[in-house]
């Protein structure tokens, strides 16, 4: 009898509710495809390495799986370049300044992360002896380092034999089992399904395989069935319906909430700015001064509570969505001698590239200044 030229062939042709696809067939399949098709990525090693066992630093996966969150690749690339130049090893981020790391972090969003960068770095200096934990378990105790992040880096760096859940292999898994539970409360499932897939050899690759699956042919639209290594084992695929998977819970409108923010100009150009409070959102972060953000329905209504009296003008308006809200921003300028009556800082034009300014400021400052920002 000939060799079955695809690793799942041996799985049953029609699979029923209570069948699950061979994990070692599964793992087989999907390690091959990853061995053929594995993205490029600079914090990655290349499966022929792997398999001969180099294993990638530790602080290089931390690095790239916290800037990976809610962040897409393209966007991570440059960031993590530039942050190794400035912080090889986590004993050089560990020693920075929490504020140099802010500017270096401004623009990629979810500030909390650099916050904790510092935090943790310290934490596996100080009390790790500059080596982390090996463990998912362990790993999860470091400042900024949840369930996701912990099983990555145990996975990838350690070769630690767990389940890695993130986006993409939650619509993997729930298109092979044709979960009809709806996200959020289908994770437990998932994980569940997921956890007896993974091989003891090679979980880091074949973590990173499957996150490759979902961003390339396991897509949210129109998937690459035909192509993709482990749809003969797939229910959603042999039903034909793939693109119905994940479920997902229907999604409350976020709220709008209102605020205005004030360009204060010395004259030349430079532009006041102030630091937001260490904690909650953007915190840490340079920001304009302005008022709360409010969750009035019927915005602002005729001028805000101005800081200081003076020639102010509207210039405009900028719009920014958070996680749970969309933010509506009067922006207001006026131009000043001295020093206005609060802690701050002058900011030159040349300076405000460098500042630590979240997006949604950089925006602001644009609409006073459309020439800021261009490079």
């Amino acid at each position: 009898m000939a060799t079955p030229a695809n690793p799942l062939s041996d799985i049953h042709s029609a699979i029923g509710a209570d069948e699950k696809p061979h994990a070692d067939a599964f793992a087989a399949a999907l390690l091959a495809w990853y061995d053929r098709h594995a993205r490029k990525l600079p914090w990655r090693i290349p499966p022929k390495q792997s398999k001969s066992g180099v294993r990638p630093d530790p602080y290089r996966v931390w690095l790239s799986e916290i800037m990976l969150q809610q962040t897409q690749v393209a966007t991570v690339r440059d960031y993590y370049e530039k942050f190794l130049d400035n912080w090889p090893s986590v004993e050089a981020l560990a020693a920075a300044e929490t504020e140099d790391v802010m500017k270096a972090w401004a623009g990629l969003g979810y500030y909390s992360r650099a916050r904790n960068l510092n935090k943790c770095a310290d934490e596996v200096a100080s009390q790790h002896g500059s080596r982390f934990p090996k463990t998912a378990d362990e790993l999860r105790q470091l400042p900024g380092i949840g369930d996701y992040t912990a099983a990555a880096i145990a996975a990838i760096a350690f070769g630690e034999p767990v389940a890695v859940v993130d986006g993409n292999v939650e619509r993997i898994i729930a298109r092979q089992y044709r979960i009809e539970t709806p996200l959020p409360a289908a994770k437990a499932e998932i994980r569940q399904l997921l956890t007896p897939l993974v091989p003891n050899e090679r979980p880091g690759d074949f973590a990173q395989a499957m996150m490759d699956l979902g961003a390339t042919l396991c897509s949210p639209k129109k998937p690459a069935c035909s192509l993709c290594p482990v749809s003969e084992g797939c229910q959603a695929f042999k039903a034909g319906d793939a693109e119905r998977f994940p479920r997902k819970a229907a999604k409350a409108e976020k709220p709008v909430r209102q605020g205005a923010v004030f360009v204060i100009r010395n004259g030349k150009d430079a532009v006041w700015l102030v630091k937001r409070p260490d904690s909650g959102l953007l915190g840490g972060m340079s920001a304009l001064p302005g008022t709360d953000w409010s969750a009035r329905k019927d915005g602002l209504t005729g001028e805000p509570a101005l800081p200081f009296e003076g020639d102010w003008r509207k210039v405009g308006g900028v719009r920014h969505t958070f996680t749970h809200f969309h933010l509506q921003l009067e922006v207001w300028e006026t131009d000043m001698t001295g020093a206005p009556p609060f802690k701050g800082w002058w900011s030159a034009p040349e300076t405000l590239q460098t500042e630590a300014l979240p997006t949604v400021m950089k925006k602001a400052i644009a609409a006073a200044l459309p020439e800021a920002f261009r490079k």
